[in-house]
Parts: structure tokens; sequence; C-alpha cells
């Protein structure tokens, strides 16, 4: 899901109303993404939801904003959610250079990156933090274990 791409320079001056033409942002069930459709009833006070019919004849109820757009600001939505993609890969990039530089090439940083593809738990020790594994392997060798 694509939340909160307005956030940050909104297009989405006021909420979408009854009749308007909208496109999905992404894939919902039995709808691929920038599908187009109509909005059909709009309910929610704090929270804005929204029942659609699409062009393909799949009704969906309870839309919230973020996975519809205006079809004149596709292209918009399209360049937020690029640039956002794009740093999240930068930021991913960054953590895990610095997490190699402060584990100094000792084995630890292997085992994170996936030098033991075949192990089971490979992809647990994926998830955690070399500093913790770094951690945990000073606490083993400080226990004699």
């Amino acid at each position: 899901m694509n939340m909160g791409w307005r956030k940050a320079g909104s297009t989405l001056e006021k909420p979408f109303v009854k009749n308007e033409i909208v496109m999905s942002t992404e894939d919902l069930p039995g709808v691929p993404a920038r599908t187009q459709g109509k909005v059909k009833m709009v309910n929610g006070f704090t929270w804005r939801r929204y029942w659609v019919f699409f062009e393909n004849g799949v009704k969906l109820g309870t839309l919230d904003s973020d996975q519809l757009v205006r079809p004149r600001d596709w292209n918009r939505f399209q360049s937020v959610k690029t640039e956002r993609e794009t740093a999240s890969v930068a930021v991913a990039a960054a953590s895990v250079a610095t997490a190699a530089a402060e584990s100094g090439g000792d084995g630890v940083a292997a085992a994170v990156s996936g030098g033991d593809d075949d192990s089971p738990a490979a992809k647990l020790r994926a998830l955690v933090p070399p500093h913790l594994l770094e951690r945990s392997a000073s606490a083993r060798a400080r226990l004699g274990a």
C-alpha cells in the first residue's frame, strides 16, 4: 500500500465526491493498479472511505483515499512513489554500509549479508542488526560457549 503519498505536497485539495472518476493506485482484489472507476458513495467523518465501481465490473467499498487518485494526478503520484522508493533504497544501502564498517569485516557482516544462504536461519539472521549479532558473538566468547 502506498500510504501517505499525499501527506507531503498533497494534490488532494478536497475529498473525492460522488460520481467522480478515480483510478486505483495499487492492485486491489480483482482490480489492477491504474484501473478507472466511479465513486458511488462516500462515508466517514474523520476517516473518509469510498465505494467505487470500477470499469472491469468490480465494486469495492471501504477504500481509503491513499488507494485512489484522480486521473489528472496519476503522473505526480508515480513521481512521488518513485522518489520515495529511491530514498528507501538509499537509506537501506547506507545502513548496510554502516553495519559493515562497524563490524570491521570479522565475518559477522558476511553472515548478515547472506554469506550462508543454505542455512535455515539465514533469513532470520538477515533481520537481526549486525551490532546485535556482534554483541551475541562476544557474549558467547566471553562465556566460553
